[in-house]
């Protein structure tokens, strides 16, 4: 069994990238365009555990700070099984991670 823990340098410049455009927009106030990166940082990173896991925490915070009940509670089982799926290679490809 192969186990997926570290994400390749390569993808994770991209996924960085994602991240950090992610607190740009935050931080600029455009909260849709702020969910959109958290969403292309969950395709990039969801085959691995440690980034998979990382984004559902941020999209916990998201929701919380949106005070979305929908977002909050469809984050929790993501947060808590996400990245177990992932790590054991059992994700399904291009999803982006939202509760919807």
């Amino acid at each position: 069994m192969k186990f997926y823990w570290n994400m390749p340098a390569g993808l994770e410049i991209h996924f960085r990238n994602e991240l950090e455009q992610y607190e740009r927009e935050l931080l600029n106030g455009d909260l849709q365009k702020s969910w959109r990166q958290l969403e292309r940082a969950h395709i990039i990173g969801q085959a691995w555990f440690k980034q998979h896991t990382h984004v559902h925490w941020l999209m916990l915070k998201f929701g919380i700070r949106i005070k979305n009940r929908r977002e909050i509670l469809g984050q929790i089982p993501r947060l808590l099984m996400g990245g177990v799926k992932s790590f054991v290679g059992k994700i399904p490809v291009g999803n982006t991670g939202g509760a919807d």
